[in-house]
């Protein structure tokens, strides 16, 4: 069996928000086989961008788009064509979008591979310890604290027993920091499992400074406080800090977690698979667990993800908790047939082949905005 397509499929929505939200446009990997064979997967970054590097011509041998590295290639070497990958693209790659470009086409050999073996990616994972993980409802802060509080009242009555709120407006003012976390705990109430997303807008002083006075609220853990590459500074503040510290959705492949994991600079280690692909999402699951930490997903695009995740997450020892975007962005709800949706506060995990979802090609061509490697 050989690879004798791979298409990059760009989606996106009539009228893109200004907002920090990558559930507002897709870029659609599928990887096709001489034997028929597709599988599927997504990257979380600027869609264009992922594509060219796709669809970049031979240069040289160390700097040649992805299409070209992997047409005529065996789909279930997994492992290899990630290395082949890596180094093929070493003049231009080696960490960030490159390799979430590499992850993208990696859960999309894993679909392939499981479609192939008519298993779900767990098992070939090696198995998984969770059926079902309780699920947060991931949701933008509101304007203030009354509109947060509002909002956390909404998911918690749709079921969820945990709520994270992240990103703007937080960081402009102490008194509005604090504002917003008040009012979303008193949204989601006393006994509800609240998360705080800062969205890297503090220095590690003033860090420090808030999660002290967030541990009133009794939150979860804060996440993303500082810049993603002041490893020093989540040193710091880890050490000091009287709540848990997380982070992880920036960091694109091993070789970007490596300084996290090695100093031991966090709590919760989040690892997105549309940004690091199983290949090396196995391998950062056995070296976290390994340090004692505790893993999570992230997850804020659409359900090809939110599938890849919940396949990776099942098998890590001590999962405790799913990001489960709410956003109301249709990519998010109807790009599959499936609708990996939390019930009831949890998220089951796909036991069908492969991802275990199907595509809604009527969406795919409603909402198509480039295509390319026919």
């Amino acid at each position: 069996m050989k690879i004798n397509q791979i298409i990059c499929q760009i989606l996106r929505v009539e009228s893109v928000q200004q907002k920090t939200a990558s559930c507002q446009d897709v870029v659609l990997v599928r990887v096709r086989t001489d034997e028929g064979l597709e599988g599927i997967g997504e990257a979380d970054a600027s869609p264009e961008v992922i594509k060219a590097i796709i669809d970049a011509a031979y240069s040289h041998t160390i700097a040649c788009g992805l299409r070209e590295v992997l047409l005529g290639e065996n789909p279930l070497e997994t492992e290899r064509l990630w290395q082949k990958m890596y180094r093929r693209t070493m003049y231009f790659g080696r960490s960030s979008v490159t390799i979430c470009a590499m992850s993208a086409i990696d859960m999309a050999l894993w679909d392939l591979k499981g479609k192939y073996f008519n298993q779900p990616i767990h098992r070939l994972l090696g198995g998984k310890h969770h059926d079902r993980i309780k699920a947060y409802a991931s949701i933008l802060f509101g304007r203030d604290g009354k509109q947060t509080t509002d909002i956390g009242q909404r998911w918690v009555r749709k079921g969820y027993q945990a709520v994270k709120f992240g990103w703007e407006p937080m960081g402009q003012s102490e008194a509005l920091d604090l504002a917003l976390v008040r009012g979303a705990r008193a949204g989601v109430g006393d006994d509800a499992l609240l998360l705080i997303d800062a969205g890297c807008v503090w220095d590690a002083r003033t860090a420090l400074t808030r999660a002290h006075a967030l541990a009133e609220f009794n939150i979860g853990w804060l996440e993303e406080p500082l810049r993603p590459s002041d490893v020093d500074g989540y040193v710091w503040l880890r050490d000091r800090s009287p709540v848990p510290i997380a982070a992880g959705e920036e960091e694109c492949g091993r070789e970007s977690f490596r300084p996290l994991i090695d100093r031991r600079a966090l709590d919760v280690y989040q690892v997105d698979i549309s940004r690091n692909g199983f290949t090396d999402a196995a391998y950062l699951r056995g070296r976290i667990e390994e340090i004692g930490a505790r893993l999570c997903n992230h997850c804020y695009s659409s359900p090809i993800t939110v599938a890849a995740c919940l396949h990776w997450l099942s098998t890590c020892r001590d999962a405790f908790i799913f990001e489960d975007c709410v956003d109301d962005s249709p990519m998010r709800h109807e790009l599959t047939r499936e609708k990996l949706h939390a019930k009831d506060g949890w998220m089951a995990v796909p036991d069908g082949p492969g991802l275990g979802i199907t595509l809604n090609e009527e969406f795919i061509k409603h909402y198509l905005v480039a295509e390319s490697g026919r």
